[in-house]
């Protein structure tokens, strides 16, 4: 056991080499324990000695997407405190080195360190916490906008509507979380518009996500005949929205009777193979797929749970009641911690952004999920934003952290609980008024040369 304990020292010394700088092993000390450890090793690339190797450009990453202060310059400065105190060499203030360190930084690396962090989270799920001992998963979409730079209006254009030069480029998110511990499985990204870019085939690129015996919870858009048919043929079951168009149709009277609102039906597939599948593949599909329907809650539900005795209606009711939680942590994502709006500048370093924004979640769902099990309570019942702040407080005035004074940090943040409001309703709208300023309609820079021909506008009275 002691030569063990002392390999697992050593590597944990190899990957945290250059990580005692710039915060680097307060942002890296939960990816460097001794559950993730290899994962980490593994996902690292061959690399040169540099001033930012790959451990503290991530981990200087990670800290941009947790702070307020989200730039490349705050990050340097903070890196240069650090260097000064630690009794280093001080290094320059300039930011082209620390980019030219993240455009180095492989997305494979941050993709792979997000997954795997994921999983971990997920496999601590205790059996007590699950829906009747079967995994949730929640599937949802969002958008995220960056800078309006060629490059990346190229890759990922602005809506069709808007005048060139005015919108922002606009991608569309896909993510699956876990029903009981929030953490991040997968996600993809694609554009807002066009051909691959819309939830249905950015989820079909995640289905190997889903283990058997798994529950997928969406709500109506994922309701459609193919997805349904594939995810059956995985056993995984589904439990959906009725989609619109069906919802219109649907008869109760008709199909196999179960209760009130609640009948079997059999869904015919559909005569033509859509584009983004082979023939192959549709002709391997089934004829025809059995589905259950139910009116709960003032929905029309769809679901592969076609037992009654297995699930109750008031069962699936109150299921469904909980994919609201994906909505929250997406806001978590988004809102909290700020990604609704990246900053890079070209397609790839996006792509990047985005993966170490997720990364930063999980591991904030992480240290929720220690102080979960170590006070015996649900990891939904703790506060997101609360672990943030604990967090940023902690790794600000602790330079280092053993497991003793870790645990001092999940008894933190377990006296923070979210309330319990089932059936909450609340306007999306906002009391306060913004300042009134009007819409830019053109090209900034044609816009700024009206500006100096003409002065600014008067304000309206």
């Amino acid at each position: 056991m002691d030569a063990i304990a002392n390999v697992a020292t050593l590597q944990r010394k190899v990957v945290t080499h250059h990580a005692g700088r710039a915060d680097a092993y307060q942002y890296f000390n939960v990816l460097t324990g001794a559950e993730l450890l290899d994962s980490v090793e593994a996902a690292l690339p061959v690399h040169r000695e540099r001033l930012f190797p790959p451990t503290e450009t991530l981990s200087m990453f990670l800290a941009q997407a947790l702070n307020d202060d989200r730039s490349c310059q705050a990050a340097v400065n903070s890196a240069a405190a650090q260097r000064v105190m630690g009794g280093l060499p001080r290094c320059s203030t300039h930011t082209g080195a620390y980019c030219r360190a993240r455009q180095r930084l492989p997305v494979e690396m941050v993709r792979s360190l997000t997954r795997t962090t994921g999983r971990w989270i997920d496999r601590q799920v205790q059996e007590e916490w699950r829906w009747q001992g079967r995994s949730v998963r929640l599937v949802d979409g969002t958008t995220v906008t960056f800078p309006d730079t060629p490059a990346n209006q190229q890759a990922y254009p602005q809506q069709g509507g808007q005048a060139v030069g005015v919108g922002f480029p606009i991608a569309r998110l896909v993510g699956i979380t876990c029903l009981s511990s929030g953490a991040l499985l997968n996600a993809a990204m694609g554009r807002f518009q066009g051909k691959g870019g819309n939830e249905q085939a950015l989820l079909r690129s995640l289905v190997e996500t889903f283990d058997r015996g798994d529950v997928l919870l969406g709500d109506a858009l994922y309701a459609t005949w193919f997805l349904l048919a594939d995810l059956q043929a995985r056993g995984v079951d589904v439990l959906f929205e009725q989609n619109g168009a069906r919802r219109r149709t649907t008869d109760f009277r008709t199909g196999r009777r179960l209760g009130s609102r609640d009948h079997l039906i059999t869904l015919d597939k559909p005569k033509c193979c859509p584009e983004w599948m082979d023939s192959t593949q549709y002709a391997a599909l089934p004829d025809t797929i059995t589905v259950r329907e139910l009116k709960a809650g003032g929905r029309v539900l769809v679901t592969s749970l076609v037992c009654p005795e297995g699930a109750p209606k008031s069962a699936l009711k109150e299921l469904y009641k909980r994919r609201w939680h994906i909505e929250l942590d997406l806001r978590g994502i988004k809102t909290t911690l700020g990604m609704q709006t990246l900053t890079c500048k070209t397609p790839e370093m996006v792509e990047k952004e985005l993966w170490v924004y997720l990364l930063a979640y999980n591991l904030i769902r992480m240290l929720m999920m220690y102080s979960a099990r170590a006070a015996d309570v649900l990891p939904r019942t703790l506060s997101f934003r609360h672990t943030i702040q604990l967090w940023l407080a902690w790794t600000r005035y602790i330079p280092s952290s053993n497991e003793m004074e870790l645990s001092y940090l999940g008894a933190l943040i377990a006296e923070k609980r979210v309330g319990n409001r089932p059936g909450r309703i609340e306007p999306r709208a906002v009391k306060r008024r913004p300042k009134q300023m009007p819409l830019l309609t053109k090209p900034r820079a044609e816009a700024r040369r009206a500006v100096q021909r003409n002065g600014h506008p008067r304000k309206p009275k």
